[in-house]
């Protein structure tokens, strides 16, 4: 009767299996924090305005009223200009947000027709992120940007992000430390 034997080159192919599935459990795990961001980015505060033609509005996503369009700038039409109706506040009735200088994000930064995998690599992109080089410029940029931080303040009858701004930082340097990860 043979005896069982065990064989180095099968023990050393499984060890080898386990790291490769480690490996790709860290990298999912690595990825996995960039969902947390994208419950915001992906949000319509921040969608209606990384659009590439005309804006849009409320939360469904419709097209602004008024035929708003994006203009060369990104400041509307030269005959209805963002400001014309944007003030630097929201208005008294929260109907009409504002902030100081509001404007649609510049066309590199379009996030139309994106899923989360393509907005993750464009925040990545320092020629799609508004030239931002480091992780720690895109976080600067979402915990500064008066623009950004509308979405906490939007107004009447707007939903805010699924999370609250000081989680929403957290996150995002979360993400930037462990070098922006993005999911497959």
């Amino acid at each position: 009767m043979r005896k069982p034997c065990f064989h180095p080159l099968a023990a050393l192919a499984g060890l080898l299996a386990l790291g490769w599935s480690c490996a790709a459990g860290a990298a999912d795990a690595k990825a996995a924090l960039f969902d947390p961001v994208a419950s915001v980015v992906m949000g319509p505060r921040c969608l209606n305005c990384h659009q590439v033609g005309a804006p849009r509005q409320k939360d469904m996503g419709v097209l602004h009223a008024q035929q708003v369009v994006r203009g060369k700038d990104g400041h509307g039409s030269a005959a209805l200009r963002c400001q014309a109706c944007h003030q630097a506040a929201n208005t008294a009735d929260g109907k009409v947000p504002g902030v100081p200088d509001w404007h649609l994000a510049p066309l590199s930064m379009n996030w139309q027709g994106l899923d989360k995998q393509g907005i993750c690599r464009q925040l990545r992109d320092p020629a799609r992120n508004g030239n931002r080089k480091t992780p720690r410029e895109v976080v600067e940029h979402m915990e500064t940007d008066p623009l950004v931080l509308w979405a906490w303040n939007p107004g009447a009858n707007r939903s805010k992000p699924a999370l609250s701004h000081e989680q929403f930082v957290r996150a995002l340097k979360t993400w930037a430390d462990a070098g922006l990860p993005c999911p497959d």
